[in-house]
């Protein structure tokens, strides 16, 4: 480029580094922002909340990624205020910043579908505070069950999409193959996984051999599916359904969706279905072509799936326009390239459905899960430390299976 364009990006998630990494490689002055010091790689964070990972395993510094390219600055904080007036934003501590260009990728939150006592009495897992909180949760009430001043451990899962069915099918085996050994306190009966999904099946972006398969193996597990059944209250020790009855819950697990954060009002741009911010094919925000969408929070003319490759595809498409326009050359739309989606549902067990029309299932279509999200996290180390947690824990011995309460 020949003027050093500067670009702002709020969210270091998939798609902020996605197009952080396409204008650094530009030569374009970039500052990268994020409430928290390190990126989160969410496909994983059911492991850390069932201890099969750390935290460390999954996260990734945003200074360490920043430092790759001399041009790249990081900056901890969060969006206060969006001044399009002047090209400017303003930080939750007061600061600002001026830019050429403003990426917005913050990312959206959990939908509570304002289901009573959900926000106060169910476990969300969309962050990495969410995956340590649930992870405390499950040990506080396996050594309170231990000292005898708990009854029980049912876990309920709440919705039936991807992250519903990779966090029932973990939690199923830990209660299998791994309290037995590290709780013998614990009687079977005084446990149980359970999910709960409004529709009449799991996974229902898949194809219905596979949605089937799915289910066939959370049962397998001793998954207790309640299905065509919707959650009606989420009190601290059941879940209401709306034809009256209730599932005993001492852990409720809400994986039931997203929405934009009630601050992304305040910005004063436009938006869309969730509180997304709409924005035009090309992922800019109308009557403000110099601020760009990407990820969850974009609400682009047709729907896309909330997952890694929308993100990241998003993200490398805004870099390239911010660069076409510092050039003064056209826009041009987003296409998104389907891949194809994937699902774990324990040890051994995953679904794959490509984009055209292939499916695989079974201990194939798990590995291909493993080699996948490995290759997508950032650093030499947490490749490495993930592959070798994921086969230890699947494929070592029994005795030596991770507990939730290490």
């Amino acid at each position: 480029m020949r003027r050093r364009t500067r670009v702002v990006i709020v969210g270091a998630g998939f798609a902020g580094l996605a197009a952080a990494r396409t204008l650094a490689k530009a030569g374009a002055l970039v500052t990268l922002i994020d409430h928290n010091p390190y990126s989160t790689f969410q496909p994983l964070l059911y492991q850390v909340a069932t201890a099969g990972m750390s935290m460390s395993d999954v996260s990734y510094p945003i200074r360490t990624y920043a430092a790759k390219w001399p041009n790249v600055r990081a900056r901890r904080g969060a969006l206060s205020k969006v001044l399009p007036e002047k090209r400017r934003v303003e930080l939750d501590d007061g600061s600002t910043l001026d830019y050429d260009f403003l990426v917005l990728a913050t990312g959206v939150t959990t939908n509570w579908y304002d289901v009573p006592g959900a926000p106060e009495n169910a476990q969300p897992l969309y962050s990495l505070n969410d995956a340590a909180a649930l992870r405390r949760r499950l040990q506080h009430c396996l050594e309170d069950a231990v000292a005898g001043r708990r009854d029980s451990v049912h876990v309920v899962v709440v919705g039936g999409g991807s992250t519903g069915v990779e966090i029932a099918g973990t939690l199923a085996e830990l209660r299998r193959r791994t309290l037995p050994l590290t709780h013998p306190e614990i009687r079977p009966d005084q446990t149980s996984v359970t999910l709960v999904e409004r529709f009449d099946f799991v996974l229902a972006p898949y194809r219905p051999l596979l949605r089937n398969a799915a289910a066939g193996a959370l049962r397998k597990r001793g998954v207790r599916l309640r299905l065509g059944t919707t959650v009606a209250s989420v009190e601290p020790d059941a879940v209401g359904i709306v034809d009256g009855t209730h599932v005993p819950s001492d852990v409720t697990v809400w994986a039931l969706g997203v929405t934009a954060p009630a601050y992304v009002a305040e910005w004063g741009l436009p938006q869309t279905k969730g509180g997304r911010i709409r924005v035009t094919e090309a992922l800019s925000v109308p009557k403000h072509p110099e601020i760009f969408v990407a990820g969850d929070l974009a609400g682009p003319p047709e729907q896309l799936p909330q997952l890694a490759q929308p993100a990241i595809q998003m993200g490398k498409h805004v870099g390239k326009q911010v660069l076409a326009a510092a050039q003064g050359l056209p826009l041009r739309p987003f296409s998104y390239r389907d891949p194809g989606i994937m699902a774990t549902v324990g040890r051994a067990e995953a679904v794959l459905q490509l984009s055209n029309g292939l499916t695989m299932r079974g201990w194939p279509a798990w590995l291909v899960w493993i080699f996948i999200h490995v290759a997508y996290l950032l650093g030499g180390r947490n490749r490495i430390t993930v592959l070798v947690n994921f086969f230890w824990r699947y494929a070592g011995p029994r005795h030596a299976a991770t507990s939730v309460s290490e």
